[in-house]
């Protein structure tokens, strides 16, 4: 049920914290990063970059990318020192 004005807290203050989790911003995408693992040495600075926190990390590596919250900025492909991470464009559905 929706809150009325009387609901509302004064000032309208949010009043719970909100998460960027909860909405999945990948089908925003035009490019997407590819990696080349064998270049890849780990050393986690676009995980460091990313605005989206869309580098995935298990054991200090780099494993992957969550492309459900990953909007293709491409700031993880030119912060790479080795540049194993490329931008391809985004397969149509």
């Amino acid at each position: 049920m929706k809150k009325g004005w009387k609901d509302i807290p004064i000032g309208g203050l949010i009043e719970q914290a909100g998460s960027a989790a909860e909405y999945k911003s990948g089908e925003w995408r035009t490019f997407r990063p590819v990696r080349d693992e064998k270049k890849c040495i780990n050393c986690l600075i676009c995980w460091l970059y990313c605005p989206d926190s869309s580098i995935k990390v298990k054991d200090k590596k780099m494993v992957g990318f969550d492309l459900e919250h990953c909007k293709g900025c491409g700031i993880c492909a030119s912060v790479c020192p080795v540049k194993c991470i490329k931008m391809e464009k985004e397969q149509q559905k």
